[in-house]
C-alpha cells in the first residue's frame, strides 16, 4: 500500500511542478513514506534522515517530509527529536502535501498533518489521473481495520475500515490499463472486508474483469473471518483472478490466536482452506506468522510448525514479535528475545525447505508468465511472474514486456525460477 501511496503522492506534487530527481544529491525535497508494523521501520527514519544530513552537509538543506504510518503514530516525537524534519503527514492526509510544501517554502515552519479524513483524501485522488505505467501495479480499494488484533497498530494509524466505490475504482483501473498496466493487485489492510453499498470484493473483481486489456487480478491482504462464500465462488468462475491467496494466520496455536484477539481458530482456518481448494483445486496459499508472541510456549511454537507443514504454504512471511507503542500486546511480558530468534531461525528453515521442494516440482513443467521488464544487467533477460507470483527469468531476444507467455521451467532456487519460452506461440490467460 505504501508503494501505491507513493505513486499517488508523486501524481499530486506534479501539480505544483515537482519532478523526480534522478539521484539523491539532486533533490531539494525528500519524502520518506513509512510503515509502522515493525520497530525497525521507525529506526530507519532516523537512519535515512542522518544520511540526508551527511549528503547535504555543505549544501542547502532540502525540504524533508515524513509521511505514512510512522508519521501518524509518532509525528510530534519525530518533529521534536529530529529538527531536520520539516513536516509529518499521516497516511490519510497525504493529499494535502502540496499545501504543506508551499507553507514550508513560504513560511519555513514545522507542520504536523495527521488528521483522519480518508473520504477527503480519495475525493482528491479521484480528480488526479494516475501516471503509473508499470506492467503490474497496485490499486488501493479499502483502508483501515476494525479487527483490533492486540499486536497490530493499523487501527490506530489507518483508522476504521473504509471502502472506495466500485465506480471510482473502475475509473482508476481503466486509467492504469490505458497506461499499459496488465495486472492489478487490489489492496486493503483487510481487503476481503471490502463493502461499498452492499457490494463486496467479489462484485468488484467481477466488474474489473470486464476491462478487456486487464489480464490478471490479485488481492491482498485477507482476514480469514471475512472470506465469504461469494469470494470463494469467484475463485471458481473468474479466469482473470489468479490462483494464489495470501491468508495470514499469525500462529498455529489456538491459545495464542485467542491472546492475539484474532477471533478464529486453527480448525476454522483449515476448514476455510479446504472449502477454497474444493472450489478451485489449483489454488495455493501464502501466510504470515508472528514468532515469539507473548506467552508462546514451545508447544505453541510446534503447533505453528505443524500448521506450516499441513497447509504446505508456498511462501511465508515470518517475524519475531515486535511490540508497537499503543497496542495492548506492547504491555505484555515478552518472550526471551534470543529464544524467539532461535525459534524464528527454525521456522524459516522449514519455510525454505517447503518452498524449495515445491519449486522443484515445477521443473520441466509449463507456467504462464506475465513479463514485467527487461533486466538492467542483461539486455536479453526478461523478468516476469507466473500465476502464483513466482519470479521467472528467461533469456530471449524477443521483446516480452507486457506479454503473457507459456514458459517451460528449467531450474531455479528458493527465490527465482529460470525457463525458456514454449514453442506454443499464442498468449494465454489463466483458466481455473
Amino acid at each position: 500500500m505504501n508503494e501505491y501511496d507513493s505513486n499517488r503522492i508523486y501524481d499530486i506534487v506534479k501539480k505544483i511542478n515537482y519532478t523526480k530527481a534522478k539521484k539523491l544529491s539532486d533533490a531539494n525535497c525528500y519524502v520518506l513514506n513509512t510503515c509502522h508494523i515493525r520497530e525497525k521501520a521507525t529506526d530507519k527514519v532516523y537512519h535515512d534522515v542522518g544520511r540526508l544530513k551527511k549528503e547535504f552537509k555543505n549544501r542547502p538543506k532540502p525540504i524533508v517530509v515524513v509521511t505514512g504510518c510512522v508519521a501518524q503514530a509518532e509525528g510530534e516525537v519525530l518533529l521534536k527529536k529530529e529538527k531536520y524534519i520539516d513536516a509529518v503527514i499521516g497516511p490519510q492526509s497525504f493529499h494535502l502535501i502540496n499545501n504543506t510544501l508551499q507553507k514550508i517554502e513560504n513560511q519555513n515552519k514545522k507542520i504536523n498533518s495527521t488528521e483522519f479524513d480518508v473520504i477527503d483524501k480519495f475525493d482528491t485522488l479521484n480528480q488526479i489521473k494516475t501516471s503509473n505505467s508499470d506492467i503490474s501495479t497496485f490499486l488501493t480499494i479499502q483502508e483501515g481495520c476494525d479487527k483490533f488484533c492486540k499486536f497490530c497498530v493499523v487501527p490506530y494509524t489507518r483508522g476504521a475500515e473504509f471502502s472506495r466505490s466500485i465506480d471510482e475504482l473502475k475509473k482508476e483501473c481503466k486509467d492504469l490499463v490505458s497506461n499499459g498496466v496488465k495486472e492489478i493487485t487490489l489492496l486493503g489492510q483487510n481487503v476481503n472486508a471490502y463493502n461499498h453499498q452492499e457490494k463486496k470484493l467479489s462484485h468488484l473483481i467481477d466488474e474489473l474483469s470486464k476491462i478487456n486489456d486487464l489480464k490478471r487480478i490479485r488481492y491482498t491482504t485477507s482476514h480469514p473471518n471475512d472470506f465469504s462464500k461469494d469470494l470463494i465462488e469467484i475463485h471458481k468462475t473468474s479466469h482473470k483472478l489468479m490462483p494464489m491467496i495470501h491468508l495470514p494466520v499469525q500462529s498455529g496455536s489456538n491459545k495464542i490466536l485467542k491472546a492475539m484477539n484474532r477471533k478464529h481458530t486453527i480448525e476454522y482456518y483449515l476448514e476455510l482452506i479446504n472449502k477454497i481448494k474444493e472450489a478451485n483445486p489449483l489454488i495455493r496459499f501464502s501466510s504470515d506468522f508472528i514468532i515469539g508472541y507473548p506467552g508462546e510456549t514451545e508447544k505453541d511454537f510446534e503447533d505453528s510448525l505443524s500448521l506450516l507443514e499441513e497447509v504446505n504454504f508456498i511462501n511465508c512471511y515470518s517475524f519475531v514479535f515486535s511490540p508497537r507503542p499503543g497496542t495492548p500486546a506492547s504491555l505484555l511480558t515478552q518472550v526471551n528475545y534470543d529464544l524467539a530468534q532461535k525459534r524464528l531461525a527454525i521456522f524459516q528453515k522449514k519455510v525454505k525447505e517447503i518452498k524449495i521442494k515445491y519449486r522443484k516440482k515445477l521443473f520441466n513443467k509449463k507456467s504462464l508468465v506475465l513479463f514485467e521488464n527487461k533486466s538492467e544487467k542483461n539486455s536479453n533477460h526478461y523478468f516476469g511472474r507466473d500465476e502464483y507470483s513466482n519470479s521467472v527469468i528467461v533469456k530471449t531476444n524477443e521483446n516480452l514486456k507486457g506479454k503473457i507467455k507459456e514458459v517451460k521451467i528449467l531450474n531455479g532456487n528458493h527465490s527465482t525460477l529460470f525457463g525458456e519460452i514454449s514453442k506454443v506461440d499464442k498468449e494465454k490467460v489463466f483458466a481455473a
